[in-house]
């Protein structure tokens, strides 16, 4: 079985609309045990807009005591890794607050992307965020813009960029678009994977079907290909 990463989740217990309790946070985390998952990168909301990088990394900092301390007590052993899924902006290659929004101590930080059309500046921001800072951008569950603003031009300026692409597992389990996921996973597309969790039912921990379905229809080597980028990320490969 590989050794799969859960890069995007909102498992963190009260830092924004995900967990809302520690042992919601818990629960969620045994889910994730129980599908093979044991590395997990919490990545709670960043908005620049409507939040300082103090305060945001003051709760999320004591939500991951709180989490950490309660994962001691009921002998669940997870690998944890700390980051942000943070809202893109312009301007955000320049503002030193990303250093400290990265994920654990690797050159990765998750980005979420707008909903409105990219422009070259949007690109540009993207490649800067690289150039200026060193990070590269984990552009977060990249199965979100693919309909609204054509799949082929989108990836292709991608392509060109300094850039990983997250998608989420429901992207590989929706009947209209698992043949697009599994075709960009074939191409070479898809970088890594998250279940994008924010609770028990309605947005639950789920990598492992998704992770499943991908071996069903391409091969446990097209999976594989994803678990060691994710080892990449943290330098472990």
């Amino acid at each position: 079985m590989s050794r799969l990463t859960d890069f995007h989740t909102h498992i963190l217990p009260q830092v924004d609309d995900g967990s809302t309790s520690v042992e919601m946070s818990l629960r969620m985390l045994q889910m994730e045990a129980e599908q093979g998952i044991r590395t997990v990168v919490l990545t709670p909301h960043f908005y620049p807009q409507q939040d300082s990088p103090g305060r945001f990394l003051k709760r999320r900092t004591e939500a991951e005591q709180r989490l950490r301390e309660a994962l001691l007590r009921c002998e669940l052993s997870m690998e944890l890794h700390l980051g942000a899924e943070v809202a893109f902006y312009r301007g955000m290659s320049e503002s030193e607050a990303l250093q400290n929004l990265q994920i654990a101590d690797s050159k990765y930080i998750l980005v979420e992307m707008p909903m409105s059309s990219w422009t070259d500046a949007t690109y540009e921001e993207l490649y800067q965020i690289k150039s200026r800072q060193g990070l590269t951008p984990i552009l977060a569950h990249i199965d979100r813009y693919l309909g609204p603003f054509q799949v082929n031009r989108v990836m292709d300026r991608l392509a060109e960029l300094p850039v990983l692409l997250q998608a989420n597992s429901s992207f590989f389990l929706r009947r209209s678009t698992a043949r697009t996921a599994l075709r960009l996973v074939k191409e070479g597309r898809i970088h890594l994977l998250g279940s994008d969790c924010h609770n028990l039912d309605t947005r639950a921990p789920n990598l492992r079907t998704a992770a499943d379905h991908i071996t069903a229809h391409l091969g446990a080597s097209a999976l594989r290909q994803i678990a060691e980028q994710g080892q990449y990320v943290f330098g472990t490969l």
